[in-house]
């Protein structure tokens, strides 16, 4: 059941809060010295199935920093494996998939995902986080249809996407065909986090800003639509977050998404007024001033609190994951000074 005293929630809501929340993408990753020394001993794959590591190292960083909210520690690709993809994933690169989808042989190969009989570590690990970090909540997550399937049809990250393009092109049958699969992997697997204890969820589309407007409307946005309609049935907040989608945002508004959450190439106060309020804004501080001077990193950070000032529906992130390098001193610094930041008086906040 959903807190109401977690300031996250109540921002993603758009409801009263009394500090800006604040949490980061891959604020549990290789930047910790005890994440480190857990990936000298194991594979990303075999810390991902472990429900002792899992819980760990999901709940550090709210030990640890005091950020607002816990994003389950695990993989889009995850859910890939029980659906029938051979798959690796290599440090420094990402995903290799053995055999990418090309035909509709291959498509036919996707399987429905039965997420607690086939990952029942990933749901004693909600179970065992909830109680460990309560009252703070729990983000489960998932990878987008368009993402995971770039991911399948390369085979690999891509920087042209030629071939997924050529797919959604040219076979628009067998494009829908594969998003439908991967959809309802997607719907299955985040529903099934919600049952066992996530009390948000957000879709990863990382790589939807190679898309056109057109390509996306038509071969991306319907399938989003049908994944937030039964996730927004569920009623907890649903976060979309993708990168340099700029000319995508008035679409992306369409998805039925609670939360945007956008990359640092976008200004929030203008997507604000361009999208007006009735989705909640999350980000969307550049990950690499991480790696800058503590002055560079609290006026970059000031910057973007500045551009939200008072807007109760606003939570505090990064336009991307947390770099490697980062010194997790400084990011502790950020969480005390995203939550010390005190907007003008008659905002929807209770400061």
């Amino acid at each position: 059941m959903v807190k109401d005293s977690s300031r996250f929630i109540n921002a993603c809501w758009g409801k009263p809060h009394n500090a800006v929340p604040v949490w980061f993408m891959r604020q549990a990753g290789r930047y910790q010295p005890t994440y480190r020394q857990l990936r000298e001993h194991h594979s990303f794959l075999q810390m991902a199935h472990s429900d002792t590591v899992i819980t760990d190292v999901t709940c550090r960083p709210v030990e640890e920093l005091g950020v607002d909210a816990a994003i389950l520690f695990s993989d889009i690709m995850i859910p890939m494996g029980p659906m029938g993809v051979d798959f690796d994933i290599q440090e420094h690169y990402g995903p290799v998939i053995a055999h990418p989808i090309r035909s509709g042989q291959d498509v036919k190969h996707i399987k429905p995902l039965r997420p607690e009989k086939s990952l029942p570590e990933i749901f004693r690990s909600i179970e065992q986080i909830c109680r460990r970090i309560d009252p703070v909540p729990l983000i489960g997550f998932a990878g987008a249809p368009f993402t995971l399937a770039s991911y399948l049809i390369e085979g690999g990250p891509s920087k042209t996407y030629t071939e997924t393009k050529k797919m959604m092109w040219e076979q628009p049958d067998l494009w829908k065909e594969l998003m439908k699969r991967l959809a309802d992997g997607v719907i299955s697997h985040l529903s099934a986090q919600i049952r066992h204890g996530v009390q948000a969820v957000q879709i990863f589309d990382s790589w939807i800003g190679t898309l056109g407007v057109e390509d996306f409307e038509y071969a991306v946005l319907p399938t989003m639509q049908e994944i937030f309609s039964e996730l927004n049935a569920l009623q907890v907040p649903t976060i979309y977050f993708g990168t340099d989608n700029l000319a995508l945002l008035p679409l992306i508004k369409q998805s039925g998404a609670r939360v945007l959450s956008l990359d640092w190439r976008v200004s929030l106060a203008e997507v604000r007024k361009e999208l007006g309020s009735q989705v909640a804004l999350q980000g969307n501080l550049d990950p690499v001033v991480l790696l800058s001077s503590w002055e560079v990193l609290a006026r970059k950070a000031r910057r973007v609190l500045e551009d939200m000032a008072g807007d109760p529906a606003y939570v505090f992130n990064l336009g991307h994951g947390v770099p490697p390098g980062t010194n997790p001193e400084l990011l502790k610094r950020l969480v005390d000074l995203v939550h010390d930041y005190a907007p003008a008086t008659g905002s929807g906040m209770e400061i």
